[in-house]
C-alpha cells in the first residue's frame, strides 16, 4: 500500500473506503492502469456460541466438555468479531495513462497527501490480479482494526 487510509473500519456503522490502484499492464510498456472505486466495509459483528456444542472440539472428548462448561460457567467463552466486505465493482472506473509508473505512482501519492481524505487508500499491485491485491488491502485494514473495534464493544459493555 502506497499510502494508507487515515480512518480504520468503524466499530458501529459500515465505512467506506476509496481507492486508487494502480499497475502496469502486462502487454504494454511505459504505460498505467488507475483504477478508482470504493470497498465498502459492514460494522463488525459479535459472534458468541450459545453453548459448547457449536464449538468444535473433534477428538478431544470428555476433557473438552468440562472446559467448554467451565468457560461457559466462567464467561469465558470465545467471542469472535466478524467483518465484511462489499466491493462496488460498478462504482470503479479505469484509465491507462502513457507515463512510467513511478512518476504517476509519486503524483498520485502527491495529490493523496494534499487532499488528506481519511478514507483515500493508493494501491499499487500487479494488474491481472488486481482484485486479489484490493481483497489483501480489505484484510489488512480489518487487522489494524480490530484492536479499536474490541476497545469499543468493551467501553460499551458489549464483550
Amino acid at each position: 500500500m502506497l499510502y494508507e487510509p487515515d480512518r480504520r473500519i468503524d466499530t458501529f456503522t459500515s465505512t467506506r473506503f476509496e481507492f486508487q490502484f494502480l499497475s502496469e499492464p502486462m502487454d504494454q510498456v511505459g504505460q498505467v492502469r488507475i483504477r478508482e472505486g470504493e470497498v465498502e466495509a459492514s460494522q463488525p459483528q459479535i459472534i458468541r456460541p450459545e453453548g459448547f456444542e457449536e464449538i468444535s472440539a473433534e477428538g478431544f472428548g470428555d476433557h473438552a466438555k468440562k472446559l467448554f462448561d467451565w468457560m461457559e460457567k466462567e464467561g469465558q467463552l470465545p467471542q469472535f468479531l466478524q467483518y465484511g466486505f462489499q466491493f462496488k465493482r460498478s462504482g470503479v472506473t479505469e484509465d491507462l495513462i502513457h507515463e512510467p509508473i513511478d512518476v504517476v505512482r509519486g503524483r498520485l501519492v502527491d495529490q493523496a497527501k494534499a487532499e488528506g481524505r481519511p478514507m483515500q487508500a493508493v494501491i499499487e499491485g500487479v494488474d491481472d490480479a488486481w482484485e486479489i491485491c484490493l481483497l489483501r488491502f480489505a484484510m489488512e485494514m480489518i487487522s489494524k482494526s480490530k484492536r479499536i473495534n474490541l476497545f469499543d464493544f468493551k467501553r460499551k459493555g458489549l464483550l
